[in-house]
Protein backbone atom coordinates (compact mmCIF):
# COMPACT_ATOMS: atom_id res chain seq x y z
CA UNK A 1 0.00 0.00 0.00
CA UNK A 2 2.68 2.46 1.13
CA UNK A 3 4.43 2.05 -2.22
CA UNK A 4 1.41 2.26 -4.26
CA UNK A 5 0.58 5.79 -3.06
CA UNK A 6 4.35 6.56 -3.48
CA UNK A 7 4.06 6.27 -6.98
CA UNK A 8 1.37 8.70 -7.02
CA UNK A 9 3.56 10.99 -6.07
CA UNK A 10 5.76 13.20 -8.28
CA UNK A 11 8.99 12.27 -8.77
CA UNK A 12 10.58 15.98 -7.74
CA UNK A 13 8.88 15.40 -4.88
CA UNK A 14 9.49 11.69 -4.30
CA UNK A 15 13.61 12.81 -4.09
CA UNK A 16 12.55 15.75 -1.84
CA UNK A 17 10.56 13.21 0.56
CA UNK A 18 13.24 10.88 0.33
CA UNK A 19 16.22 13.41 1.36
CA UNK A 20 14.34 14.88 3.96
CA UNK A 21 13.73 11.43 5.69
CA UNK A 22 17.20 10.42 4.96
CA UNK A 23 19.00 9.38 8.22
CA UNK A 24 20.91 12.10 9.26
CA UNK A 25 24.31 10.06 9.04
CA UNK A 26 23.40 9.28 5.76
CA UNK A 27 23.68 12.16 4.34
CA UNK A 28 27.06 14.32 3.87
CA UNK A 29 27.48 17.78 4.73
CA UNK A 30 28.06 20.02 1.81
CA UNK A 31 30.05 22.99 1.23
CA UNK A 32 30.19 25.38 -1.32
CA UNK A 33 33.65 26.89 -0.99
CA UNK A 34 34.98 30.69 -2.67
CA UNK A 35 39.10 31.53 -2.66
CA UNK A 36 40.77 34.78 -4.20
CA UNK A 37 43.57 35.51 -1.85
CA UNK A 38 46.20 36.07 -4.89
CA UNK A 39 45.65 35.60 -8.83
CA UNK A 40 42.99 32.51 -9.29
CA UNK A 41 39.49 32.94 -8.76
CA UNK A 42 38.17 29.83 -7.35
CA UNK A 43 35.02 28.11 -6.42
CA UNK A 44 34.40 24.35 -5.16
CA UNK A 45 31.91 21.93 -4.23
CA UNK A 46 33.02 19.46 -1.69
CA UNK A 47 31.17 17.25 0.91
CA UNK A 48 32.18 15.35 4.46
CA UNK A 49 32.45 11.76 2.91
CA UNK A 50 35.52 13.31 0.70
CA UNK A 51 33.92 14.01 -2.15
CA UNK A 52 34.96 16.71 -4.74
CA UNK A 53 32.13 17.83 -6.92
CA UNK A 54 33.03 20.55 -8.60
CA UNK A 55 36.91 22.54 -8.71
CA UNK A 56 36.11 25.34 -10.69
CA UNK A 57 39.41 27.64 -11.32
CA UNK A 58 39.49 30.84 -13.78
CA UNK A 59 42.84 31.92 -14.39
CA UNK A 60 44.54 35.81 -14.53
CA UNK A 61 47.98 34.40 -16.58
CA UNK A 62 47.22 36.08 -19.51
CA UNK A 63 47.69 39.00 -16.66
CA UNK A 64 50.44 37.72 -15.33
CA UNK A 65 52.51 37.54 -18.06
CA UNK A 66 51.57 40.73 -19.54
CA UNK A 67 52.56 43.09 -15.89
CA UNK A 68 55.24 40.40 -15.33
CA UNK A 69 53.59 39.15 -11.87
CA UNK A 70 50.43 39.93 -9.74
CA UNK A 71 49.11 43.70 -10.42
CA UNK A 72 46.72 43.50 -7.11
CA UNK A 73 44.18 45.96 -8.80
CA UNK A 74 44.21 43.72 -12.02
CA UNK A 75 43.73 41.37 -9.91
CA UNK A 76 41.14 42.64 -7.85
CA UNK A 77 38.66 43.65 -11.05
CA UNK A 78 39.37 40.22 -12.33
CA UNK A 79 37.97 38.59 -9.55
CA UNK A 80 35.57 41.03 -9.29
CA UNK A 81 34.46 39.73 -13.22
CA UNK A 82 35.03 36.29 -12.22
CA UNK A 83 33.93 34.91 -9.26
CA UNK A 84 29.45 35.45 -9.95
CA UNK A 85 30.49 33.14 -12.92
CA UNK A 86 32.51 30.89 -10.98
CA UNK A 87 29.79 30.24 -8.17
CA UNK A 88 27.60 29.25 -10.92
CA UNK A 89 29.98 27.33 -12.87
CA UNK A 90 30.55 25.57 -9.19
CA UNK A 91 27.15 24.45 -8.48
CA UNK A 92 26.02 23.62 -11.92
CA UNK A 93 28.74 20.83 -12.71
CA UNK A 94 28.40 19.62 -8.86
CA UNK A 95 24.28 19.43 -9.93
CA UNK A 96 22.91 20.95 -7.61
CA UNK A 97 21.50 24.76 -6.52
CA UNK A 98 22.89 27.20 -3.57
CA UNK A 99 20.14 25.66 -1.54
CA UNK A 100 21.59 22.92 -1.29
CA UNK A 101 24.38 23.84 0.31
CA UNK A 102 25.08 23.21 3.87
CA UNK A 103 27.43 25.91 4.46
CA UNK A 104 29.36 28.19 3.12
CA UNK A 105 33.26 28.72 3.66
CA UNK A 106 36.08 31.14 2.31
CA UNK A 107 39.98 32.18 2.70
CA UNK A 108 39.59 34.88 5.46
CA UNK A 109 43.41 35.31 5.10
CA UNK A 110 46.37 35.83 4.36
CA UNK A 111 46.60 37.20 1.22
CA UNK A 112 46.45 40.51 -0.93
CA UNK A 113 43.58 42.39 1.02
CA UNK A 114 41.90 43.59 -2.06
CA UNK A 115 41.85 40.06 -3.42
CA UNK A 116 40.44 38.81 -0.18
CA UNK A 117 37.73 41.27 0.16
CA UNK A 118 36.08 39.60 -3.11
CA UNK A 119 35.78 35.61 -2.09
CA UNK A 120 34.89 37.39 1.41
CA UNK A 121 32.35 39.66 0.21
CA UNK A 122 30.51 36.97 -1.96
CA UNK A 123 30.72 34.39 1.06
CA UNK A 124 29.45 36.55 3.57
CA UNK A 125 26.60 37.88 1.54
CA UNK A 126 25.91 34.39 -0.08
CA UNK A 127 25.63 33.16 3.58
CA UNK A 128 23.57 35.75 5.35
CA UNK A 129 20.98 35.93 2.36
CA UNK A 130 20.57 31.99 3.14
CA UNK A 131 20.58 31.76 6.55
CA UNK A 132 23.58 29.33 5.98
CA UNK A 133 27.05 28.88 8.45
CA UNK A 134 29.95 30.53 7.08
CA UNK A 135 33.48 29.46 7.93
CA UNK A 136 36.82 31.49 7.42
CA UNK A 137 39.86 29.22 6.18
CA UNK A 138 43.08 30.16 6.42
CA UNK A 139 44.91 29.62 3.19
CA UNK A 140 47.95 27.76 4.39
CA UNK A 141 46.51 25.89 6.82
CA UNK A 142 43.99 24.43 4.10
CA UNK A 143 47.46 23.64 1.70
CA UNK A 144 48.84 21.76 4.69
CA UNK A 145 46.11 19.68 4.67
CA UNK A 146 44.91 18.73 1.25
CA UNK A 147 46.70 15.40 1.12
CA UNK A 148 44.28 14.30 4.25
CA UNK A 149 41.70 14.65 1.16
CA UNK A 150 43.72 13.70 -1.03
CA UNK A 151 45.50 10.53 -0.35
CA UNK A 152 44.06 7.27 0.45
CA UNK A 153 43.40 6.00 3.21
CA UNK A 154 46.50 3.69 3.88
CA UNK A 155 48.49 6.53 2.69
CA UNK A 156 47.36 9.49 4.47
CA UNK A 157 49.53 11.44 6.83
CA UNK A 158 49.81 10.95 9.82
CA UNK A 159 50.37 13.72 13.12
CA UNK A 160 52.87 14.89 13.77
CA UNK A 161 54.21 15.31 10.31
CA UNK A 162 56.63 17.92 9.15
CA UNK A 163 54.92 20.31 6.07
CA UNK A 164 56.47 22.37 3.42
CA UNK A 165 54.47 24.86 1.89
CA UNK A 166 56.59 26.47 -1.19
CA UNK A 167 54.17 29.09 -3.53
CA UNK A 168 54.56 32.97 -4.86
CA UNK A 169 54.33 34.23 -1.50
CA UNK A 170 55.28 32.52 1.11
CA UNK A 171 58.21 29.50 2.06
CA UNK A 172 57.90 27.79 5.27
CA UNK A 173 58.97 24.63 6.82
CA UNK A 174 56.36 23.76 9.85
CA UNK A 175 55.76 20.94 12.29
CA UNK A 176 51.91 20.07 12.30
CA UNK A 177 50.52 18.75 15.51
CA UNK A 178 46.80 18.47 14.55
CA UNK A 179 44.70 20.27 12.12
CA UNK A 180 44.85 23.73 13.80
CA UNK A 181 48.34 23.19 15.39
CA UNK A 182 51.37 24.46 13.38
CA UNK A 183 54.53 25.66 15.11
CA UNK A 184 57.35 27.67 12.20
CA UNK A 185 60.14 25.95 12.00
CA UNK A 186 61.69 28.26 9.16
CA UNK A 187 60.29 30.93 7.14
CA UNK A 188 61.80 33.36 4.49
CA UNK A 189 63.40 36.56 5.57
CA UNK A 190 63.20 37.95 2.27
CA UNK A 191 61.30 36.64 -0.79
CA UNK A 192 59.45 33.30 -1.40
CA UNK A 193 61.04 30.66 -3.50
CA UNK A 194 57.66 30.84 -6.09
CA UNK A 195 58.61 34.71 -6.32
CA UNK A 196 62.48 34.04 -7.15
CA UNK A 197 61.38 31.30 -9.77
CA UNK A 198 59.17 34.06 -11.78
CA UNK A 199 61.66 36.46 -11.83
CA UNK A 200 64.17 34.12 -12.64
CA UNK A 201 62.26 32.97 -15.38
CA UNK A 202 61.25 36.75 -16.34
CA UNK A 203 65.41 37.62 -16.59
CA UNK A 204 66.22 34.89 -18.72
CA UNK A 205 62.71 35.63 -21.22
CA UNK A 206 61.34 32.07 -21.01
CA UNK A 207 58.35 32.07 -22.66
CA UNK A 208 55.34 31.27 -20.55
CA UNK A 209 53.21 29.61 -22.39
CA UNK A 210 49.93 29.74 -21.19
CA UNK A 211 51.68 28.24 -17.70
CA UNK A 212 53.18 30.43 -14.77
CA UNK A 213 56.54 32.00 -14.69
CA UNK A 214 57.84 29.00 -12.37
CA UNK A 215 56.29 26.31 -14.49
CA UNK A 216 57.94 27.94 -17.54
CA UNK A 217 61.19 27.82 -15.96
CA UNK A 218 60.89 23.98 -14.76
CA UNK A 219 59.84 23.17 -18.39
CA UNK A 220 62.93 24.97 -19.84
CA UNK A 221 65.33 23.43 -17.31
CA UNK A 222 64.39 19.75 -17.93
CA UNK A 223 64.42 20.06 -22.11
CA UNK A 224 67.74 19.31 -23.90
CA UNK A 225 71.01 19.51 -24.32
CA UNK A 226 71.71 18.07 -21.26
CA UNK A 227 75.04 19.53 -21.09
CA UNK A 228 74.84 22.60 -20.47
CA UNK A 229 77.49 24.75 -18.39
CA UNK A 230 76.12 25.68 -14.89
CA UNK A 231 77.17 29.02 -12.52
CA UNK A 232 78.35 28.96 -9.19
CA UNK A 233 75.46 29.76 -6.93
CA UNK A 234 75.13 31.13 -3.34
CA UNK A 235 73.98 29.00 -0.23
CA UNK A 236 72.18 31.33 1.97
CA UNK A 237 71.30 31.08 5.79
CA UNK A 238 73.39 28.32 5.69
CA UNK A 239 73.43 26.10 8.98
CA UNK A 240 69.97 28.53 9.97
CA UNK A 241 66.87 27.45 9.88
CA UNK A 242 66.03 30.49 7.45
CA UNK A 243 64.82 30.44 3.80
CA UNK A 244 66.44 33.77 1.57
CA UNK A 245 65.89 33.62 -1.90
CA UNK A 246 66.82 37.06 -2.87
CA UNK A 247 70.40 36.48 -3.45
CA UNK A 248 69.68 33.62 -5.57
CA UNK A 249 67.54 35.62 -8.24
CA UNK A 250 69.96 38.49 -7.81
CA UNK A 251 72.97 36.38 -8.65
CA UNK A 252 71.79 35.62 -11.83
CA UNK A 253 70.59 39.03 -12.35
CA UNK A 254 74.26 39.86 -12.36
CA UNK A 255 75.24 37.28 -14.50
CA UNK A 256 73.08 38.59 -17.35
CA UNK A 257 74.57 42.31 -16.42
CA UNK A 258 78.25 41.43 -17.03
CA UNK A 259 77.39 39.10 -19.93
CA UNK A 260 78.24 41.78 -22.92
CA UNK A 261 77.12 39.23 -25.35
CA UNK A 262 73.71 37.93 -25.87
CA UNK A 263 73.38 34.51 -24.40
CA UNK A 264 73.00 31.51 -26.43
CA UNK A 265 70.06 28.83 -25.33
CA UNK A 266 72.68 26.50 -24.29
CA UNK A 267 74.12 29.64 -21.69
CA UNK A 268 70.49 30.61 -20.69
CA UNK A 269 69.81 26.55 -19.78
CA UNK A 270 73.00 26.74 -17.65
CA UNK A 271 71.61 29.46 -16.05
CA UNK A 272 68.14 28.14 -15.31
CA UNK A 273 69.28 24.56 -14.10
CA UNK A 274 72.16 26.54 -11.52
CA UNK A 275 69.27 28.53 -10.11
CA UNK A 276 67.00 25.98 -9.74
CA UNK A 277 69.62 23.53 -8.43
CA UNK A 278 70.34 25.96 -5.86
CA UNK A 279 66.54 26.73 -4.99
CA UNK A 280 65.97 23.42 -4.33
CA UNK A 281 69.01 22.35 -2.49
CA UNK A 282 68.19 25.59 0.18
CA UNK A 283 64.87 23.34 0.88
CA UNK A 284 66.87 20.06 1.07
CA UNK A 285 69.07 21.94 3.88
CA UNK A 286 66.63 23.26 5.82
CA UNK A 287 64.56 20.27 5.82
CA UNK A 288 67.60 18.32 7.48
CA UNK A 289 68.07 20.43 9.98
CA UNK A 290 64.31 20.63 10.89
CA UNK A 291 64.34 16.69 11.04
CA UNK A 292 67.23 16.62 12.88
CA UNK A 293 65.52 19.44 15.53
CA UNK A 294 62.64 17.44 16.07
CA UNK A 295 64.65 14.32 16.91
CA UNK A 296 66.38 16.56 19.82
CA UNK A 297 63.29 17.33 20.94
CA UNK A 298 61.66 13.80 20.74
CA UNK A 299 59.32 14.55 17.97
CA UNK A 300 58.84 11.28 15.63
CA UNK A 301 58.35 12.90 12.31
CA UNK A 302 55.88 10.67 10.57
CA UNK A 303 55.37 11.90 7.18
CA UNK A 304 56.25 15.39 4.99
CA UNK A 305 53.77 17.00 3.13
CA UNK A 306 55.02 19.54 0.54
CA UNK A 307 52.12 21.92 -1.16
CA UNK A 308 52.22 24.72 -2.84
CA UNK A 309 51.89 26.30 -5.99
CA UNK A 310 56.06 25.31 -6.19
CA UNK A 311 55.19 21.79 -4.77
CA UNK A 312 54.38 20.75 -8.46
CA UNK A 313 57.98 20.72 -9.73
CA UNK A 314 59.00 17.59 -10.38
CA UNK A 315 62.67 18.21 -9.94
CA UNK A 316 61.64 19.38 -6.43
CA UNK A 317 59.63 16.11 -5.70
CA UNK A 318 62.73 14.04 -6.71
CA UNK A 319 65.35 15.43 -4.34
CA UNK A 320 62.59 15.60 -1.41
CA UNK A 321 62.47 12.07 -1.45
CA UNK A 322 66.12 11.51 -1.74
CA UNK A 323 66.79 13.45 0.73
CA UNK A 324 64.35 12.25 3.48
CA UNK A 325 65.82 8.49 2.26
CA UNK A 326 69.46 9.74 3.06
CA UNK A 327 68.57 11.76 6.52
CA UNK A 328 65.97 8.62 7.40
CA UNK A 329 67.92 5.62 6.13
CA UNK A 330 66.48 3.15 9.28
CA UNK A 331 62.99 4.69 9.14
CA UNK A 332 60.99 5.03 6.03
CA UNK A 333 58.63 8.86 6.07
CA UNK A 334 56.42 9.07 3.78
CA UNK A 335 56.11 11.52 1.00
CA UNK A 336 53.05 13.49 0.43
CA UNK A 337 52.26 15.57 -2.46
CA UNK A 338 48.70 16.65 -3.51
CA UNK A 339 47.75 16.25 -7.25
CA UNK A 340 49.28 19.21 -9.41
CA UNK A 341 46.07 20.26 -9.74
CA UNK A 342 45.15 21.40 -6.13
CA UNK A 343 48.89 22.10 -5.36
CA UNK A 344 48.13 25.65 -6.81
CA UNK A 345 45.69 27.71 -5.44
CA UNK A 346 41.97 26.30 -5.43
CA UNK A 347 38.68 25.94 -3.59
CA UNK A 348 38.41 22.54 -3.08
CA UNK A 349 41.41 22.54 -0.30
CA UNK A 350 39.33 25.59 1.21
CA UNK A 351 36.33 23.43 1.38
CA UNK A 352 38.29 20.46 2.62
CA UNK A 353 39.70 22.64 5.86
CA UNK A 354 36.46 24.38 6.75
CA UNK A 355 35.11 20.67 7.05
CA UNK A 356 36.17 19.67 10.65
CA UNK A 357 34.85 23.28 11.94
CA UNK A 358 31.19 23.09 10.14
CA UNK A 359 30.28 19.88 11.74
CA UNK A 360 31.56 20.51 15.39
CA UNK A 361 29.05 24.05 14.85
CA UNK A 362 32.47 25.97 15.36
CA UNK A 363 31.26 28.82 12.51
CA UNK A 364 32.04 32.47 12.33
CA UNK A 365 29.96 35.26 12.32
CA UNK A 366 29.08 37.17 9.20
CA UNK A 367 30.56 40.23 10.49
CA UNK A 368 34.46 38.81 10.51
CA UNK A 369 36.56 40.92 8.41
CA UNK A 370 39.76 39.27 6.22
CA UNK A 371 43.03 39.02 8.10
CA UNK A 372 45.53 39.58 4.89
CA UNK A 373 48.32 39.15 7.53
CA UNK A 374 47.65 36.00 9.71
CA UNK A 375 50.43 33.55 11.43
CA UNK A 376 49.56 29.75 11.36
CA UNK A 377 50.68 29.98 14.60
CA UNK A 378 47.32 32.09 15.28
CA UNK A 379 45.29 30.06 14.12
CA UNK A 380 43.61 29.70 17.29
CA UNK A 381 43.81 33.03 18.04
CA UNK A 382 39.77 34.59 17.31
CA UNK A 383 39.79 37.27 15.24
CA UNK A 384 39.78 41.29 16.82
CA UNK A 385 36.23 42.55 16.83
CA UNK A 386 35.43 45.15 14.17
CA UNK A 387 35.91 48.16 15.87
CA UNK A 388 39.73 46.87 17.14
CA UNK A 389 40.34 46.37 13.37
CA UNK A 390 39.14 49.87 12.22
CA UNK A 391 40.68 51.94 15.57
CA UNK A 392 44.25 50.01 14.33
CA UNK A 393 43.25 51.56 10.80
CA UNK A 394 42.99 54.65 11.67
CA UNK A 395 45.46 54.48 13.79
Amino acid sequence: MQHAAARLLSPPLRRSLAVAFRPVHARAFTVLALESSADDTCAAVVTSDRKVLSNVVISQQAFLEEYGGIHPFIALHAHQRNMPGAVQRALREANMSVNDVDGIAFTLGPGIPGCLSVCGNAARSLAAALNKPLVGVHHMQAHALTPLLTSPPSERPQFPFLTILVSGGHTLLLLATSPKSFRILATSLDESIGNAYDKVARLLGIPFAGTSAGAALERFCASAPLDAPEIRMPSPMRGRLAFSYTGLHSTVERYLDTQRSVLDERARLGLARSFQKAAVAQLEEKLVLGMRLCRRQDVRVRALVVSGGVASNQYLRERLRVCLDTESPDEWIPLNFPPPSLCTDNAVMIGWASMERFLSGETDDYSIESRPKWSLEDLEVPAPPSSSLESSNKA
